[in-house]
């Protein structure tokens, strides 16, 4: 039997303030069309549908139009829940879209009811687990550790003891939504841990032939069972290296994994994170290739060049995020605020300020300037002494003293 697997589409999500609904749709394009040209047997999307709880209508539309193009193709897809879903909100209807072809996984209770598929090797039982939130649903499992390690294994055991009264031989496969310890995470996914803990052993998944897992961004293989699909589209920098796939698993008949091939997807723009002084990276023709890229450029210059954003986009117009970590930085003075301020002038303070906010270079003589004129105009106009020369030690009346 063989399994198209994905997971994480975010839909609704953008890249630095660029909408990325097209890419989204795109990518269902590519999908649908996947599904037709590789004679698929059912589609696995493990979690994370759309990118929060209550999603923008547009994402919602296109959900809609995948749910409708796959119904068509008469191909099973079996989809739940992730940690940025609504549950209930993505489960509603799930009985009737099931009729479609359609199966929404998104209720804990009901992970060891598997939609059960055959071929002419036997019957193939998917069981759908959505995340679990271990604080939520520790109770309808019957466990006392709030931990995502105790509640999955608890639903897993639900889902073996049901696996164990099926026919001899029924293969099995989970769609789960969890960090499993071993894959590799990147900048966009949302924090789930617990009391420390979020990451899970893949030995959770012992007993079944494959496990879809999504979450993780980064397409990956945990081991021959365990895989995660990745997201379709890259939604963080730190993804610049990723290649963006699915995977296309072939099940055997004794439950092996026959195959197991990586289905790459559109790619709407390259990522490229560039570092250096400004000069170098507006003139070095090692950067050209980047020059169509979403870019994050990260400028080491000692002192904070003049309209950075400004002069960078003259060579790369896409560019998205601008960070500053100059060379030679000096390390952060010791001791407490009060005593790095012991002795100062105002003067010497504010310089310091100039040089600490734009990461390294000391204020230069017109900015000394600017600092000189603008105390001489405070102390003019009472300076040190309060506003209108009121003694700064004067208790002033509160407002509803002045009001009596």
């Amino acid at each position: 039997m063989r399994f198209l697997h994905t997971s994480d589409w975010h839909l609704g999500r953008s890249f630095h303030r660029v909408n990325l609904l097209g890419a989204q749709a795109a990518f269902v394009d590519h999908l649908v069309e996947t599904v037709a040209a590789h004679e698929v047997d059912a589609v696995l999307v493990s979690g994370d549908v759309y990118d929060r709880a209550v999603p923008p209508l547009p994402a919602v539309e296109l959900f809609d139009q995948a749910l409708h193009r796959l119904a068509a193709l008469g191909v099973p897809t079996v989809m739940i829940s992730g940690n940025h879903d609504s549950a209930r909100r993505l489960g509603v209807g799930a009985g009737l879209i099931g009729r479609a072809g359609i199966h929404l996984r998104t209720d804990p209770a009901g992970c060891a009811d598997p939609v059960v598929l055959s071929d002419v090797h036997g019957e193939v039982a998917l069981y759908g687990l959505p995340y679990l939130e271990p604080a939520l649903v520790r109770d309808g499992f019957g466990v006392t550790k709030v931990s995502h390690e105790a509640v999955l294994s608890a639903a897993m055991d639900r889902i073996r003891a049901d696996l164990a009264t099926r026919a001899p031989g029924t293969r099995s496969v989970v769609l789960a939504h969890a960090f499993v310890t071993g894959g590799q995470a990147s900048d966009s996914e949302r924090d789930i841990a617990v009391g420390g803990v979020e990451s899970v052993p893949a030995s959770v998944f012992d007993g079944v032939d494959y496990a879809a897992l999504g979450h993780l961004h980064g397409c990956q293989t945990v081991g021959e069972r365990v895989r995660y699909s990745g997201s379709p589209l890259a939604y963080s920098f730190s993804e610049a290296a990723h290649r963006k796939t699915m995977w296309l698993v072939e099940l055997g008949a004794a439950g092996e994994i026959a195959g197991a091939e990586r289905i790459d997807t559109p790619v709407p723009r390259a990522l490229a994170r560039v570092r250096g002084r400004l000069d170098a990276l507006l003139e070095d023709p090692a950067y050209t290739p980047y020059e169509d890229a979403w870019v994050e450029a990260t400028l080491t210059d000692p002192v904070r060049p003049e309209d950075p954003m400004v002069r960078l986009a003259a060579r790369f117009p896409h560019t998205l995020s601008l960070a500053f970590d100059p060379e030679d930085r000096a390390p952060e003075a010791a001791g407490s605020y009060a005593q790095r301020l012991k002795g100062r002038s105002d003067q010497e303070i504010a310089e310091d300020f100039v040089a600490h906010v734009r990461g390294g270079g000391p204020a230069d003589e017109a900015e000394r300037a600017v600092l000189q004129d603008a105390f001489a105009d405070v102390r003019a106009q009472g300076g040190r002494g309060g506003q209108d020369g009121q003694d700064p030690h004067e208790t002033r009346p509160t407002p509803q003293e002045s009001v009596r």
